[in-house]
Parts: structure tokens; C-alpha cells; sequence
């Protein structure tokens, strides 16, 4: 019965963290300070929008010659 309460409770406070509503400021207090070289105070939209360098272009190395790589002495068969 414990672990069934417990379970149940748990549950219910877990459901509120995914409820989130538009970003605000608090009554009476300041934005945010404007960030060093900065024209303007950022709203919250700027601030949730992620900058480039969070997800950077993809390069994938590929090998483009035939040389041959060298063998790794720590490429082992798997235990039987």
C-alpha cells in the first residue's frame, strides 16, 4: 500500500513539471541587464532561441584516398 501511495504521489508531481505556460516577467521586478556589446535588452523569445555554435554544421571525414590504415592491435574477436 505504501509503495502504491508513494508510486501515486510521485506521479503527481512528476505531471507538473511538464506545465509551462509563456514567459513573463515577475510583477515589479527588472529585465534582464542588456549583454555586454549588445544594441538592445534581448526579450524572451532571443533567449530561448539557441545560438548557432549549440548545434554546429556537420563535417563528416570522409576517406577519399585508398591508403591503407594501419592494423589495431586492439581490435580483438569477440570471447566465445
Amino acid at each position: 500500500m505504501k509503495r502504491l501511495l508513494s508510486a501515486a504521489a510521485l506521479l503527481l508531481i512528476l505531471g507538473g513539471c511538464g506545465a509551462r505556460g509563456d514567459l513573463k516577467l515577475p510583477q515589479g521586478e527588472a529585465p534582464p541587464a542588456t549583454p555586454y556589446g549588445a544594441k538592445s535588452t534581448p526579450g524572451p523569445g532571443d533567449l530561448l532561441k539557441p545560438p548557432p555554435q549549440t548545434r554546429p554544421a556537420r563535417s563528416d571525414d570522409l576517406i577519399e584516398s585508398s591508403d591503407k590504415r594501419r592494423t589495431d592491435e586492439y581490435d580483438l574477436p569477440p570471447p566465445h
